[in-house]
């Protein structure tokens, strides 16, 4: 078969054909950016800024990470429990690990988050909340085994460093508060290698001693604020597990109020700062006395108020009376009223005249007959006067303790102490102390402060649920 005659001026070689033009999808090129990311990409450590924070109902929280020259979004799914919800918050740095990937419906990439860390704080801050979470997961944080301080303790144990300023605070407050509380101190460091060992040991021993020497009613342990470095000492599993052993009741007090560790979570009773400890310990003895030194003038209050209430019924009740019946006849009545006190008034200054001169008669005779005798009898008169007076003022005493304990009891059961006493309780923002009456008003991550019968709560709101 012939060869077809290919010219020297055959162009087609010179001028190759355009290739077929290859057309994508939305979808598929979203598809390959996503596929291309996540390969080239994949997993992330990210630092920056949170804002434009949404916790949506279905528990997943939306976020966008931000620096000074750009921005990314972020995305904490519900099905990551190990997270600490609480530290995504807007306006705070941190530090996201997460996986680089792509929301296809809206074609833009996004940080899904796996981990998340304050910036700055670092192994420490992983560390306390891997520790937080076993200690919780094994029931150290539990509320129902939390057990109330006693009104009127008579004697505490202190666990600090004798060198610093919260032992100077607590003892200040203690003497000015409650003299009578007896303190024992078992000094310790509360920071640096080994003090986390100190302060276990330090609990151990005071529970001995209350065993076998001498009862007591309460530990406090503290410090003055710091770092995290210098409150680790007090976030040490060891610290935890000897407050969760002790059987007398442990107060926590380490650092300022935005300061938590977890000795904080495990004690009995976590306050704020150690002089709101020692406040917190001395509270029934000071509050007695107060009530005692303002009880009488409460007392007198109540009974001019009661008075002046009584006064303005009786001058209501007149002024109806007056209203009621006809003026004239009461104004008859009362100018016969005036006649015979005048004519009363008259008679008894004449019987009056009559009986002294009689008196002064008999007087003169008795004295110039016996004045021993009358002497003698006008003694017996004075003695059985001031036998009456004595008993007069005995039992207007009596009355007046009777109608004391009467208003006490009324005011105890008019006090919101009995309320938080039948085991409800009061729940108040932290940083404003507005009471808080509906759950849509709470904010995830707001800070609580719950008010019980014997001590408060401070808590971080997670999510708010309505209905009853």
């Amino acid at each position: 078969m012939a060869k077809p005659f290919k010219s020297q001026w055959d162009f087609g070689e010179l001028f190759p054909k355009e290739p077929a033009r290859k057309t994508l999808s939305v979808t598929e090129l979203t598809w390959q950016i996503k596929k291309l990311l996540e390969g080239q990409v994949g997993q992330v450590w990210v630092t920056g800024e949170i804002t434009n924070l949404r916790a949506q109902s279905s528990g997943h929280i939306y976020f966008t990470l931000k620096d000074a020259g750009a921005q990314i979004s972020g995305v904490l799914f519900r099905g990551e429990p190990k997270i600490d919800r609480s530290l995504l918050q807007d306006g705070r740095k941190v530090v996201l690990q997460g996986d680089l990937t792509v929301y296809e419906p809206r074609g833009q990439y996004q940080l899904r988050v796996t981990a998340v860390e304050l910036e700055g704080v670092g192994a420490l801050q992983a560390a306390f909340e891997k520790l937080k979470q076993k200690l919780n997961a094994e029931g150290l944080f539990a509320q129902d085994r939390k057990r109330p301080l006693p009104r009127y303790p008579q004697r505490i144990g202190l666990i600090t460093s004798p060198t610093g300023a919260a032992i100077r605070d607590v003892i200040h407050v203690i003497q000015r508060r409650n003299s009578a509380l007896e303190v024992i101190l078992v000094p310790c460091r509360v920071q640096g290698d080994g003090a986390a060992a100190e302060i276990a040991r330090a609990v151990r021993l005071l529970n001995e001693l209350s065993r076998t020497q001498c009862h007591l009613d309460a530990i406090l342990i503290t410090r003055g604020g710091g770092s995290l470095e210098d409150l680790w000492a007090f976030n040490e599993e060891v610290v935890a597990r000897a407050i969760f052993d002790s059987t007398v009741p442990v107060v926590s007090a380490v650092g300022h109020e935005i300061d938590f560790t977890i000795s904080d979570f495990v004690a009995d009773l976590r306050a704020a700062t150690p002089s709101v400890a020692a406040e917190i310990l001395t509270e029934g003895v000071f509050s007695s006395v107060q009530f005692l030194a303002q009880a009488g003038d409460r007392l007198r209050q109540l009974l001019r108020q009661r008075m002046d209430d009584k006064e303005y019924e009786l001058t209501q009740v007149l002024d109806r009376l007056a209203r009621v019946h006809p003026r004239r006849r009461l104004n008859d009545w009362l100018q016969q009223l005036d006649d015979a006190q005048t004519a009363l008034e008259r008679c008894a200054r004449q019987g009056l005249r009559e009986r002294r001169a009689a008196w002064q008669n008999l007087a003169g005779r008795l004295m110039r007959v016996r004045p021993a005798l009358v002497l003698h009898q006008r003694r017996e008169v004075l003695q059985q006067t001031v036998a009456r007076l004595r008993e007069q003022a005995r039992h207007r005493v009596r009355e007046s303790g009777n109608r004391l304990e009467t208003l006490d009891a009324r005011l105890r059961l008019l006090g919101p102490e009995q309320v938080l006493a039948r085991g409800y309780s009061i729940t108040l923002d932290a940083d404003t102390g507005a009471v808080l009456r509906q759950a849509p008003s709470i904010r995830p991550g707001q800070r609580l402060r719950t008010r019980l019968q014997l001590g408060q709560v401070l808590s971080l709101a997670e999510r708010s649920v309505s209905g009853p």
